[in-house]
């Protein structure tokens, strides 16, 4: 009777020869090789990591002071839990978006993207190691953020860190896919300044960041609860601070979810690989 032969953890196959790795393996093996030379890329480019640092926080402060010369009172939120609540889209805005723009279109017109692309890995994978940088860093501000309000704003933990955390991955994906989708629309490194300027400041003002939706008259908060970013915004501030009635934390998770798949559509659709120069 013959036994059956079985793989050990050397991945070895009879014969003693090693057996090939699962498409699964072999995708992570890339997208972490690429990946860390993303990284290393970053952080060697000194300037732009000190405004991806740095930017989030003075905006922080800026819209703690915007705040005080508006009325909170029937929002239930107090300056310090609107400020740093509002810095988590700064991050995502600063830290993932209009970073990750820069970076895509940089990438295409030096032929990096094109090149890539005649090796083994696939599409996904380099759009996605590419991002991984910019969410890493965005993640690490998320959690100095709060820390932070922890430590010397005196909030509290998040008291549902689930809807928190998923507020926080929904946006980061929603924003990592709509800077694919911009850099399609963007010539050069340059006017990715421009490009992004257009989401970047109706988020910042509509979408609850710098002022809360509750100061606006009705129709024009159900208005802007509709834009990208505000239903990210909306579960972040009911994981960390609550408040939130459940219909509202489902439209707002409806709408985020709507805006993400949009955006990873439009990736799919118009990405640009080649250079547009």
């Amino acid at each position: 009777m013959t036994t059956p032969t079985v793989l050990t953890d050397d991945r070895t196959a009879p014969g003693g020869s090693p057996a090939p790795p699962s498409k699964a393996a072999a995708s992570a093996r890339r997208l972490t090789a690429l990946a860390r030379a993303e990284l290393v890329l970053l952080l060697r480019n000194r300037s732009a990591l000190f405004l991806a640092l740095v930017l989030p926080v003075v905006m922080v402060f800026s819209i703690r002071a915007s705040l005080r010369q508006i009325d909170l009172t029937g929002t239930g939120l107090s300056i310090a839990g609107a400020a740093l609540t509002g810095g988590v889209g700064v991050v995502l805005l600063q830290v993932v978006y209009m970073n990750l723009v820069t970076g895509y279109v940089t990438r295409r017109e030096e032929l990096v993207l094109k090149r890539l692309r005649t090796g083994e890995i696939t599409d996904r994978e380099i759009l996605t190691a590419t991002a991984v940088p910019s969410i890493a860093l965005a993640l690490v501000q998320c959690v100095l953020l709060v820390v932070a309000g922890a430590i010397a704003f005196d909030l509290a933990a998040p008291k549902r860190p689930e809807v928190f955390l998923a507020g926080l991955v929904v946006g980061l994906v929603m924003m990592s896919a709509l800077a694919a989708a911009t850099s399609a629309l963007t010539r050069t490194v340059q006017t990715s300044q421009l490009t992004t300027l257009p989401l970047y400041f109706v988020s910042l003002f509509g979408s609850g960041i710098f002022v809360p939706l509750d100061v606006f008259p009705d129709r024009l908060a159900s208005a802007l609860e509709l834009l990208p970013l505000t239903g990210v915004v909306t579960l972040v501030q009911h994981g960390w601070l609550g408040g939130v009635e459940g219909g509202d934390l489902l439209t707002a998770a409806a709408v985020a979810l709507a805006w993400t798949a949009f955006a990873v559509f439009a990736v799919q659709r118009w990405f640009r690989w080649d250079p547009r120069g």
